[in-house]
C-alpha cells in the first residue's frame, strides 16, 4: 500500500494532476481519493489499477504476491526511477539561459531525458558548427544539448558559459594547459579563448541528443 501511494504521488506531481482532477478521472468524489492517499481507507486491488490506468501507468498492476517469509523485497529503487525513469526538462533560449522554477511552464516547451539533474536543468538547441568536430566527438547543428547547472566545471567537461559583455551564451569545452584554463571549441578551424574570472560558467551539459 505504501509504495502504491508514493508512486500514485510522484505521478500525479510530474503531471501536476490534482485529487480533484484524479476523482474526475475515475468518476469519484475528491474526498475518496484523499482518504485513499492518507490510508483512511484502503482501496481493493481493482480500485488501486483503476488509478494507475488513469494516470498512464497501465503497464504496471497491482497484484497479491505469495513470497517466503522473511524474504527481502527491493525497497533500493526510488519510485520515480523504477516505473518512470523519464525527466522533464524546458527547451530554452540562447538568451535566457536562467533557471526555470516549478510553476513557470509558459512559454517553454519541455523534452524528457532518463538523466536525473542535481540542479535546475534545460536543453539548448546547438547553433552553429564551432562544436563540429571532424572526428572524434562532436555536437552537431541542431542537436539538443542539456545543461546541469549543478555539475562542477573541470577540464575536460563541456560548459555553456557567458562573457559579461555578451547577450548570449556560448558552448565550448573546458580545458587546461599550463595552469590556465581555455573555453576550446572542438571545430579547429574556429579559436580558443582564454577562461578567466570574468567568464560566468552556467551549467555542464550531461547529454546530447538528435531531434528527429
Amino acid at each position: 500500500m505504501d509504495k502504491w501511494i508514493a508512486l500514485v504521488k510522484a505521478k500525479m506531481s510530474e503531471l501536476k494532476i490534482t485529487q480533484e482532477i484524479l476523482a474526475d478521472r475515475l468518476g469519484m468524489s475528491q474526498g475518496g481519493i484523499g482518504h485513499w492517499l492518507t490510508k483512511r481507507r484502503q482501496p481493493g486491488i481493482d480500485d488501486m489499477n483503476r488509478v494507475l490506468q488513469a494516470l498512464g501507468l497501465d503497464f504496471l498492476e497491482v497484484a497479491l504476491v505469495i513470497r517466503e517469509h522473511g524474504q527481502e523485497q527491493d525497497d533500493e529503487v526510488c519510485l520515480t526511477q523504477k516505473y518512470n525513469p523519464y525527466f522533464r526538462y524546458p527547451v530554452s533560449d540562447w538568451r535566457d539561459t536562467v533557471q526555470v522554477r516549478d510553476g513557470e511552464r509558459a512559454p517553454y516547451r519541455f523534452e524528457l531525458s532518463d538523466y536525473h539533474a542535481r540542479g535546475a536543468a534545460f536543453w539548448l538547441t546547438v547553433v552553429g558548427d564551432a562544436m563540429t568536430a571532424p572526428s572524434g566527438p562532436s555536437v552537431a547543428e541542431g542537436m539538443l544539448i542539456l545543461v546541469d547547472p549543478d555539475v562542477d566545471a573541470v577540464p575536460g567537461k563541456l560548459v555553456i558559459a557567458q562573457w559579461p559583455d555578451s547577450s548570449e551564451a556560448i558552448f565550448r569545452k573546458l580545458s587546461e594547459e599550463g595552469g590556465q584554463r581555455y573555453l576550446v571549441p572542438l571545430n579547429p578551424t574556429y579559436p580558443k579563448s582564454l577562461f578567466t574570472d570574468e567568464c560566468r560558467i552556467i551549467g555542464v551539459v550531461v547529454q546530447a541528443t538528435v531531434k528527429f
